[in-house]
């Protein structure tokens, strides 16, 4: 019997480091080191390691972003509203769940 669930994160929890931060006038956008869609499974949770501060002074309703390979995801909270710079801790780890064909990324929690 073939179940849907069997391909959640087969291959554990995939994590991803962010390796700069660029703040524009729409956004703040994370710069990742891989490649998110060739690591990153289907559908499920991955940790994503946020090394760079938003720098002092950054608007604060301003949309997080995630940037892969020249791809650029935003990120939602539970109610799928945009992640802003108000609701991030710092750098960290944060879990996220990502659905690649529904174009879901939505953070869950936050260690730092």
């Amino acid at each position: 019997m073939w179940f849907a669930n069997n391909f959640v994160n087969r291959n554990g929890i995939a994590t991803l480091d962010s390796v700069g931060v660029n703040v524009g006038t729409d956004s703040v956008v994370f710069n990742l080191r891989t490649n998110f869609d060739r690591f990153v499974p289907y559908r499920g949770l991955i940790l994503v390691r946020l090394n760079e501060v938003i720098p002092t002074g950054t608007t604060t309703t301003l949309p997080i972003k995630l940037q892969m390979n020249g791809a650029t995801e935003n990120v939602t909270t539970y109610g799928g509203e945009n992640w802003t710079v108000a609701d991030v801790a710092g750098t960290g780890i944060y879990l996220m769940y990502y659905n690649r064909n529904a174009g879901i990324l939505q953070v869950l929690t936050g260690i730092n």
